[in-house]
């Protein structure tokens, strides 16, 4: 099998005709990607309600490997040529590297502190476009990931933020090394003949494998499991692995980089309005208007491009 050194992955096809959704399709595409971040947001609520504390980084490798290899027996392809070492790259940046330092992050931070550090993915993706994807940034573009820093910022931050050092570098190296998956997953595209759902399996099956062995070193033992926190890594695994990475990855594919990376402020906004509605935290008039700030970078994101 040959593999593509494309900069450029191939169109889907005229964002202008209807997908399989029956809506046109960049809109439609949009859209489905947007529902990955969206699910994402789930995670602190899984993980703070259902699941046994201490044991994140168990939690990240059930969110990933069994869905890898779930995808692997089905598709029954495997990564030839460059698409190991490629595979092996894509998987850690966007999975194996980025969840340790998130948790980290998470540990050793006040949450709307990672959450608002997290939300400068966007403007780091932005920097790296241009070397690697020769794609020039315009002021549109940095105005809208810096309003959705800011809107970001206003629905999380909390008067009690404390900095950490440690957990700073980790926030930014965690979005740092999610920006530099999402740029490259742009830039290598995927080998002829091969779709989305194949690319999921190696990167999901990679990440997984890079976690496999922090977990054991860094966590011990999986913690017992009883059946709210089985129903939590279900969730974690089906939804919040397998279905939301189709998604992502199909969208990566297709639709504009940046676009697509402000998409991921959904992720904190849902977090939070999650935290209105089901856990009672209060939402008080600047936390609104960070939400509709965010919202608006994030449309805003989608029509610059057009």
């Amino acid at each position: 099998m040959t593999t593509t050194t494309d900069v450029r992955p191939p169109a889907t096809g005229d964002p202008r005709t209807p997908d399989a959704t029956g809506v046109p399709g960049a809109v439609g595409l949009t859209a489905l990607t947007a529902l990955a971040p969206a699910v994402w947001g789930t995670t602190y609520l899984v993980t703070t309600e259902l699941l046994p504390a201490g044991h994140p980084l168990f939690a990240g490798l059930l969110r990933a490997l069994p869905a890898g290899l779930l995808l692997l027996v089905v598709l029954r392809r495997l990564p030839q040529g460059v698409w190991w070492w490629r595979s092996l790259a894509l998987g850690a940046l966007n999975i194996g590297i980025f969840f340790p330092l998130l948790f980290v992050a998470a540990e050793r931070l006040p949450g709307g502190v990672a959450a608002t550090v997290g939300a400068v993915q966007p403007l780091l993706v932005i920097g790296l476009a241009l070397p690697l994807l020769g794609e020039r940034p315009t002021l549109a573009r940095v105005g809208w990931a810096l309003a959705g820093v800011g809107g970001v910022a206003l629905v999380v931050l909390g008067p009690d933020a404390t900095l950490d050092p440690v957990g700073l570098l980790a926030g930014l190296g965690g979005a740092l090394s999610m920006a530099a998956g999402v740029v490259l997953t742009r830039r290598w595209g995927r080998p002829p003949g091969i779709g989305s759902g194949v690319l999921v399996s190696w990167l999901l099956t990679a990440g997984g494998l890079v976690l496999l062995p922090l977990t054991f070193l860094l966590e011990g033992a999986p913690p017992a499991i009883d059946a709210p926190a089985a129903g939590g890594y279900l969730w974690l695994g089906a939804i919040g692995g397998l279905a939301a990475y189709l998604f992502w990855f199909r969208g990566l594919g297709s639709l504009p980089v940046v676009a697509t990376a402000l998409l991921g402020l959904l992720s904190p906004v849902v977090a939070a309005a999650l935290g209105w509605l089901i856990l009672g935290e209060a939402l008080r008039p600047v936390q609104l208007a960070g939400f509709a700030l965010a919202l608006a970078a994030i449309l805003g994101g989608q029509l610059t491009r057009r």
